[in-house]
């Protein structure tokens, strides 16, 4: 039985360096991408850590050592203004990040919304000092640690440096998802 929370880990330092990162992103982005992502369809810090409680799914992009791209659909945990997720170590996508951690990583939702972002995959473990937070917050998730699902699990977390939140509708969506900006 999964558990659905809707709790934000955020505290207001992550949220305001994630605003940062967002008007930093979207002052970057190029003029396509500010004509689809303006006013009133921009997500902010708060709006994210609202709407991306419980697990999303990601499309996770990888390169391969010859360059070209990869993808796949992973679970994705938004802890700490940033995302979560894992992988077996067996993967492919394990091997990519760990010789190359330049990453993608996208959740969409429909027309309605999408978080992009780029960035660094940093693989987790028992010495980060919220380990066993991210752990305790996935093992209620699933009923279950996901260091229990085979014998080399991986956790990583997203370092971004680039990260644009939209929504067709802002405040329909937020609206509807019971989050009042």
């Amino acid at each position: 039985m999964r558990h659905y929370f809707v709790v934000m880990l955020e505290n207001a330092e992550e949220i305001a360096a994630l605003q940062r990162l967002l008007d930093l992103s979207h002052a970057r982005a190029t003029s396509h991408l500010r004509n689809i992502v303006h006013a009133g369809r921009t997500l902010t810090a708060e709006d994210l850590a609202g709407l991306l409680t419980g697990m999303k799914v990601l499309s996770v992009a990888t390169v391969t050592a010859a360059g070209e791209p990869r993808i796949s659909a992973l679970d994705g945990h938004f802890l700490h203004a940033t995302w979560t997720f894992s992988t077996s170590g067996t993967s492919a996508k394990a091997r990519h990040l760990e010789r190359r951690p330049a990453v993608s990583v996208a959740h969409i939702d429909g027309e309605e919304l999408a978080v992009f972002s780029h960035g660094r995959a940093e693989e987790l473990g028992p010495a980060d000092d919220d380990w066993k937070e991210i752990l305790e917050h996935w093992t209620a998730h699933y009923d279950s640690s996901p260091m229990s699902w085979g014998r080399d699990v991986r956790m990583y977390r997203l370092r971004p440096h680039w990260m644009v939140g939209y929504a067709a509708d802002r405040m329909e969506v937020l609206t509807r998802r019971g989050i009042v900006p």
